[in-house]
């Protein structure tokens, strides 16, 4: 007979705190907030460090939410060992926020902007004092208003004196975040806390009289650093010397963003890496792996930084503006074609009268099929906004195989050629998926924009995590 009411309460109250520790590690974190209602001595369990060594945040901005962020970080902020903090501007106030558009007065999308900037502190606030954290994450597509300053210098204050109190952290990324990541803020880290750091993530896509956020000499202190993530601007050729020191241990991972702002300063490109440098760079960091994300960059610019000796695994072009022409595809086959894995090609505009812009002045002469036949490390391939003719996505999924792991094209991309379908018969829809499915070996079908929306509308946050996996592939 099953156990009720006080028995019940009696038998729980009796289990070894080992055991209720046990049973809650394999309970999600709300469920174990549900489970330590059942007594005293769970409730006492709850927040056994053990149990909680790794803390992701999503915040929304919501003042319901407010009480249970701080009970939380209250009493796991000094233990946690990993911490990742994320914005979630889902909603259409947070949407606005983001952009910054909430406009004067008051509205929603401040009173949201607000709100999250309270959550952010509340979090900085209980780890920093904590010694034992390995791992800290922030990002948040986010533009300050003015009227959010003080509360970003807090946060710039907070930042600092959690690096500066840290004595195991192994991995801090900061992403987006507009005026809290400064050039001082990696000076609050001891220079033992710079021998311990091995991730090092620091982005901003907001390029308003930007000065870097870190310089050559900085990077000095960073003896042991593996991955790295910076904007192109950052990444000069006097850092590329200072990785290559032989002091410093082999770099695995590089993550570069490139803005169509930051290259509206001409003297970027006067100190950017040149072939040389990347030589360098790659005799001493012999497995370097290169991920590239470039947002609305010109075609002549991505032709000068685009050097010959990067050891380039994965691109990812996005645009709203300036499409990508067939010739840097063309280079990129041709440079890159024992190193590329992922390649992405989004253009997020609405289709015109004449289709979406064609790479080929010939469809039998498509850049993507010499892309697919030259790079044969090639596994994952994304295309929207551009025109892609059915039969040669065919013979791309005819060359690659089933090495092609990932073949993402929108439906609206696709267009059909009636001469060179004419040997197949039927439904030409049909044909297509049923000639690539063969092709890759397995079930294949175009998508809808709206299937992998996450790519499109949160571009940032797309290319942050996948940075993140990437950085932890090592």
């Amino acid at each position: 007979m099953a156990l009720c009411g006080a028995a019940a309460a009696a038998v729980a109250a009796a289990l070894p705190c080992e055991v209720i520790v046990h049973i809650f590690s394999f309970l999600s974190p709300w469920d174990r907030l549900r489970a330590s209602s059942v007594c005293s001595k769970w409730r006492e369990c709850l927040f056994y460090p053990s149990l909680w060594p790794e803390l992701r945040l999503r915040l929304r901005g919501s003042a319901a939410e407010r009480c249970r962020l701080d009970f939380l970080m209250k009493k796991c902020g000094s233990f946690v060992r990993e911490l990742r903090v994320e914005f979630e501007s889902g909603g259409s106030e947070s949407s606005a926020a983001v952009a910054g558009l909430g406009g004067g007065g008051g509205g929603g999308g401040l009173d949201t902007l607000k709100t999250y900037m309270e959550e952010v502190v509340c979090v900085l606030r209980s780890v920093r004092g904590n010694r034992n954290l390995q791992k800290l994450s922030v990002f948040g597509d986010i533009y300050l208003q003015e009227q959010e300053e003080k509360q970003s210098h807090e946060i710039q204050q907070l930042i600092e004196e959690v690096l500066g109190n840290s004595k195991h952290l192994k991995w801090l990324s900061l992403g987006f975040m507009l005026e809290v990541v400064t050039p001082t803020t990696l000076a609050a880290l001891p220079q033992s806390s710079a021998n311990c750091i091995e991730h090092l993530s620091l982005l901003d896509t907001h390029f308003i009289n930007k000065s870097p956020v870190i310089e050559a000499v900085e990077l000095e202190r960073f003896l042991n650093l593996r991955s790295l993530a910076l904007d192109f601007c950052d990444f000069t050729a006097e850092v590329t010397r200072v990785l290559a020191n032989s002091n410093h241990v082999p770099l695995h991972r590089l993550s570069l963003v490139i803005h169509h702002l930051s290259m509206s300063n001409i003297h970027v490109l006067d100190n950017m890496p040149q072939d040389a440098d990347w030589k360098v760079l790659t005799r001493h960091c012999a497995n370097l792996h290169v991920y590239i994300m470039a947002f609305n960059v010109r075609n002549d610019i991505l032709l000068r930084i685009l050097k010959p000796s990067i050891p380039l695994e994965r691109i990812h072009f996005d645009s709203s503006t300036n499409g990508v022409s067939g010739a840097v595809v063309d280079l990129i086959s041709r440079q890159y074609d024992k190193s590329l894995t992922h390649f992405l090609l989004i253009k997020d505009v609405e289709q015109g009268i004449n289709g979406f812009p064609d790479l080929s002045h010939n469809r039998n002469e498509d850049p993507l099929v010499l892309l697919a036949w030259k790079c044969t490390k090639l596994s994952h391939l994304s295309i929207h906004g551009y025109a892609v003719w059915a039969h040669n996505l065919i013979a791309i999924a005819r060359l690659r195989g089933p090495e092609l792991q990932v073949l993402e094209v929108t439906e609206e991309s696709i267009n059909f050629d009636e001469d060179a379908m004419a040997d197949l018969d039927g439904d030409p829809v049909h044909n297509l998926i049923e000639e690539v499915s063969l092709g890759l070996g397995k079930r294949w079908h175009p998508v809808m924009k709206n299937e992998i929306l996450y790519v499109f509308s949160e571009t940032t946050r797309y290319f942050y995590k996948e940075m993140q996996r990437f950085s932890e592939g090592i």
